[in-house]
């Protein structure tokens, strides 16, 4: 069996190595090493600047993030330049990389174009509340590759940009002002302008909800079993189900008292008993 240390490089040479290549290797790590700690100093001075600027939180999010990849990427470009790596070889060689990477991370360079659009379009900010795919949530933070959603009951959403994007998107909160809906069934003995002035008491008597545009109560339906009355009324976005709760609850309290009926479904049935 051979010796192994035949194999090995003699003493001699490795101090040779570590004589003529070990200051580059350790200048090399000490600036990856200073230059990942500059990085991370200026994502957070450009993080405090944006705030005091008033910039956007999902536009920040996404030009922190973009720039700290830029920078880094540029860092090791540099450090292996120092270590003697020839830059036309390594650019076409990162290129060509870079190209099999792009192929096989299509779908991830879309949620990059996404995050873009999303930036320029603004069909939402950080803060609104948002619903597209199934999910919905108030905007975190939007990132170069994905949307990150916070649901009501406090799960985290990862979204990828590109589906924000290419498919449709509803924003709960763009707008200053939201209108309330409920449908509510009476029974047919009922009084119709009666329940109508109670609905049309409780809306007014509520200060949350705008008189401008006037609630409206109207006759929507004859179904089986009861008269539906649609009402309609406006209110702050911010205040939406706090209105909507409150109303339904004050408006079956009212209807008991003042005797209107709601009813619900229910079957007749006559026996008739046949003579033997």
């Amino acid at each position: 069996m051979e010796n192994i240390s035949e194999w090995l490089p003699a003493p001699s040479v490795i101090t040779e190595l570590i004589i003529e290549h070990g200051g580059k290797l350790l200048l090399a790590l000490i600036t990856l090493l200073v230059g990942l700690w500059l990085i991370k100093r200026l994502s957070n001075m450009l993080k405090r600047l944006f705030s005091l600027r008033g910039f956007d939180q999902a536009l920040q999010s996404f030009l922190i993030s973009f720039l700290s990849i830029t920078f880094k990427v540029l860092l090791i470009i540099s450090v292996v330049s120092m270590l003697g790596v020839q830059m036309t070889s390594f650019i076409a060689l990162l290129g060509a990389a870079g190209l099999a990477v792009g192929m096989a991370l299509s779908g991830t360079l879309q949620n990059f174009a996404g995050g873009v659009v999303l930036l320029i379009l603004k069909p939402f900010k950080a803060g609104d509340f948002i619903e597209s795919s199934g999910f919905m949530g108030v905007v975190s933070e939007v990132e170069i590759f994905h949307t990150v959603l916070k649901t009501p009951d406090n799960k985290t959403v990862i979204m990828p940009n590109s589906v924000l994007v290419n498919n449709t998107l509803t924003n709960f909160t763009r707008e200053k002002n939201r209108r309330v809906d409920w449908v509510i069934g009476i029974d047919y003995t009922s009084d119709i302008d009666l329940a109508r002035s109670i609905v049309i008491r409780i809306l007014q008597a509520d200060e949350r909800v705008l008189q401008e545009p006037a609630p409206m109560v109207v006759v929507s339906n004859l179904a089986d079993s009861s008269v539906d009355l649609s009402v309609r009324a406006w209110t702050a976005v911010g205040d939406y189900w706090a209105v909507f709760w409150d109303v339904t609850e004050k408006v079956k309290k009212a209807f008991d008292q003042e005797g209107v009926i709601i009813p619900f479904p229910q079957h007749t049935v006559h026996l008739q008993q046949e003579n033997a």
